[in-house]
């Protein structure tokens, strides 16, 4: 999708797009702010002006992929099969202008051209126990796969930080099982040794506070007399809290710069987490309540393909929106339960999923069902998917108001941050990295934009 480009906006034309986002936002809180499980319990579809239903109403999933995401398929013409209303085109057009651009310099990374897998930019051993995703995006910025690679790959000395004593002794047995994978292939391969030294990640076990200054995360591994240690912080997907963190840790004289692709937004705190800046905490309708924040995480490219296969995955919002009102009707003051864990959901019947999702809430699954209505409901499971793709199309603006309050944060501190995509948005949605450091940014950032080779 096009979008506005991050680089390059001086403070006046970031604190403007900030005014134009939470206007817009309020302006449509009603979609993006309602849960798609309501669908049918809150009257969803009644809620939109009449000619968007009419407009809406009946197109296929790859007619809405196309038409209202934008994102036609390879070689398809747009067409509109009819006229639609003005207050919807524009809707569009300004989701499309006000959201940061995802796009990257690159459209599909060359490192997996031989082999979809195997990133052709990693050894094998790196790419041991490593997703092709996590490949892709280690590659790209240089957790434990991050630190893992910027130590033993780049001979960096690095620290990392993870509040879960399990994970950290996961992440020092496949330490010492790379490190042993690498000293087997330059035992095969003598002419090959690498240049700069090895080391092994330093992990702590530390839960970081987000309101809090941690001792532990700026203590310099080297200690030397003759050291001039300097601080790079990053986190890649550092989730919820973790990304602020790494924002107020970067005032401390000790830390020269900072790489971070957030995510997780739903889990920042409420306070705290967001707003950060002073301009946007003072903007009327800045407020993004937990739906807004969880829905801009999901995978915009990701879903489109999907409408674009139209595959019959697609009804699994549909299913459960019907179930919510059976849940109603038995239980009223239950709402919205997890229902997780139904195998197979598109091969079901809507009423053995009924009946199966009774049994996940803790409610008898022989409850008599109203077969008509339930029928009823999948019958519009095309609306369903539609108003989905309405709220999907709405949550590029949270995402980008979230992180232009950080760009506004560090800029407020007199310090210097860019945004950029750095990772290929089908591979890893959350691929805007935001870079800060004490003196302007210069030729150094650039470096970030170069074209995957």
């Amino acid at each position: 999708m096009p979008g506005v480009s991050a680089r390059g906006l001086s403070l006046e034309q970031r604190r403007q797009l900030a005014v134009n986002l939470t206007r817009v936002l309020a302006r449509y809180r009603s979609i993006v702010d309602a849960y798609i499980i309501e669908f049918f319990t809150d009257n969803l579809w009644g809620t939109l002006p009449c000619s968007w239903q009419e407009a809406l109403d009946g197109l296929n999933p790859p007619q809405l992929a196309t038409q209202l995401l934008g994102m036609p398929g390879e070689g398809e013409v747009v067409r509109y099969r009819s006229v639609w209303p003005l207050s919807l085109l524009a809707l569009k057009s300004t989701a499309c202008a006000l959201a940061f651009t995802r796009t990257p310099g690159f459209q599909t990374p060359s490192e997996f051209l031989e082999n979809p897998s195997q990133s052709s930019r990693l050894t094998a051993p790196f790419r041991k126990h490593v997703r092709p995703k996590k490949q892709h995006e280690i590659r790209r910025l240089g957790e434990g796969h991050l630190s893992r690679f910027m130590s033993l790959g780049l001979g960096l000395l690095v620290k990392s930080i993870e509040g879960d004593q399990r994970l950290v002794q996961r992440a020092q047995r496949l330490d010492q099982e790379l490190l042993q994978a690498l000293e087997k292939e330059e035992k095969r391969h003598p002419q090959v040794v690498q240049a700069s030294p090895r080391y092994s990640p330093h992990h702590v076990v530390r839960w970081v506070e987000p309101m809090a200054l941690c001792e532990e995360l700026l203590l310099p591994l080297d200690t030397s007399p003759q050291s001039r240690a300097r601080l790079l912080l990053t986190g890649l997907h550092a989730c919820g809290d973790l990304s602020v963190t790494l924002l107020r840790h970067f005032s401390c004289p000790q830390v020269v710069a900072l790489a971070s692709v957030g995510c997780c937004y739903m889990k920042l705190s409420d306070p705290g987490g967001y707003p950060l800046s002073q301009w946007v905490a003072g903007l009327p309708g800045h407020e993004l309540p937990y739906r807004l924040r969880e829905g801009a995480c999901h995978a915009l490219e990701e879903y489109a393909e999907r409408l674009q296969k139209s595959g019959p995955g697609l009804r699994t919002h549909c299913y459960r929106a019907a179930l919510e009102t059976v849940i109603r009707g038995a239980q009223p003051e239950l709402r919205r339960p997890g229902v997780q864990g139904i195998p197979r959901i598109h091969e079901l019947k809507i009423e053995e999923y009924v009946r199966r999702g009774l049994r996940r809430v803790g409610l008898d699954p022989q409850l008599p069902l109203n077969l008509a209505a339930l029928q009823a409901h999948q019958a519009q499971e095309n609306r369903v998917v539609a108003f989905f793709s309405l709220a999907l199309l709405l949550a590029p603006l949270v995402e980008t108001l979230i992180l232009l309050d950080r760009l506004l944060y560090v800029q407020e501190q007199g310090f210097y941050a860019e945004l950029l995509p750095i990772f290929s948005p089908a591979l890893s949605p959350r691929n805007l990295v935001l870079v800060a450091t004490k003196r302007p940014l210069g030729e150094a950032f650039s470096l970030l934009e170069m074209e995957d080779s």
